[in-house]
């Protein structure tokens, strides 16, 4: 080596989305902040591709996509709906392998694992080996969001907290301690709280002036589950004055029929978009927003003015989303609606006092968790 040639450290990191599409893009948003801070990086997807995610110009492994066969994550399926047999997954585990060879990474990340996607040990477990016997041995960090979804069965916590003891170096929270802790949701942090580091929630940068200009979005992240909450929200439309501007955006999994029924009952200041990768810009200029309270829909929201109306998913017994939603409520930062029998009316009502409510207050927390994410990873690798 040349000297005063400086070499990239290099980062591989993994993340599966199966439903919607927040892990992905909270990852993506760290890739760039890790590209842009100098390091080398490799994402590895292991979900249905997502347009603009990873961004271009970052290295991507994509895996053979598997996607969640139920609303409670237990099981999973192909691309086409097939239960994922063992044959299709013994191939996404070497594949896995052969890319961490190749890559030689000083850092390994591996998102939401091993508080979630308890389902990929299959290809995750014999990644951690490798990291073990590789020679020098990456550091090894869990990227995780502030709140996590409550274990309900017995030794699952103990599980996560023995991997973590066992094998991580670190694991980075990607929240504000001043909003949520890590053992609010966790009940054994105490027993990792050497390894846990706070990055900050990960929102996008300021975005930029909108191009188009609406005064209610409605939006359900990746859309394989908010076809109750367009639905409802395309009807209050109806019921409030007809010079408000609304925007429903589905995101690219609604399935196409509820997409096309959609379409045909939509009054004339309604438009229906599947994707816009401007979404954080259109934010700015609108006034109410509707949406579930996924991690980053809130990021995006809490860098601007809109006012949030937030519809926690619960499904399959989620809780993350309810958490977060009440939190936000308690430092009247947004307002919730049930998922279960939301109705036009209540949306309608809600979106009604929203647009006559004052001014909600400008949030404190630290939103620059993308960018702390690459600076405590740079010193970590010296």
């Amino acid at each position: 080596m040349a000297e005063g040639i400086m070499i990239a450290p290099r980062v591989f990191f993994y993340v599966q989305h199966l439903l919607g599409i927040g892990h992905i893009a909270r990852a993506s948003r760290i890739a760039n902040a890790l590209a842009s801070d100098g390091f080398d990086v490799t994402v590895v997807t292991g979900g249905l591709p997502v347009p603009g995610f990873p961004a271009e110009g970052i290295k991507t492994v994509a895996l053979p996509p598997v996607v969640a066969s139920n609303a409670g994550f237990s099981g999973l399926a192909e691309a086409n709906g097939t239960p994922a047999g063992e044959e299709f997954l013994n191939r996404r585990r070497d594949i896995l392998l052969s890319a961490f060879r190749d890559a030689r990474p000083n850092v390994v990340i591996v998102e939401a694992f091993p508080f979630g996607r308890r389902q990929m040990r299959f290809e995750l477990l014999p990644l951690l080996a490798a990291i073990e016997q590789a020679d020098p041995r990456p550091k090894l960090l869990s990227s995780v969001r502030d709140i996590l979804q409550e274990n309900r069965k017995a030794g699952r916590d103990a599980e996560t907290a023995a991997l973590v003891q066992n094998h991580f170096d670190a694991v980075l929270v990607h929240g504000d301690p001043a909003f949520v802790l890590l053992e609010d949701t966790f009940p054994l942090t105490s027993d990792i709280a050497t390894k846990v580091v706070y990055t900050g929630i990960v929102a996008p940068l300021q975005a930029a002036e909108p191009s188009d200009v609406y005064d209610i979005i409605a939006s359900v992240g990746g859309g394989a589950v908010g076809m109750d909450l367009l639905a409802a929200a395309a009807r209050a439309a109806a019921i409030l004055p007809a010079d408000l501007r609304w925007l429903l955006i589905s995101g690219p999994n609604l399935p196409e029929r509820d997409f096309a029924a959609l379409s045909a009952d939509m009054a004339p200041n309604v438009t229906l978009v599947r994707f816009r990768k401007d979404f954080p810009s259109l934010l700015r200029g609108a006034r109410v927003s509707i949406s579930q309270a996924g991690y980053n829909t809130v990021g995006d929201l809490l860098k601007t003015d809109c006012r949030p109306i937030l519809v926690p998913f619960v499904a399959g017994g989620e809780t993350e989303q309810t958490v977060r939603a009440e939190r936000l409520k308690a430092l009247g930062l947004a307002d919730i609606l049930p998922e279960k029998d939301l109705t036009p009316e209540l949306v309608a009502a809600a979106v009604g006092a929203a647009l006559e409510a004052p001014a909600q207050p400008s949030t404190t927390l630290d939103l620059d968790g993308a960018h702390k994410t690459a600076q405590i990873i740079r010193v970590m690798v010296g």
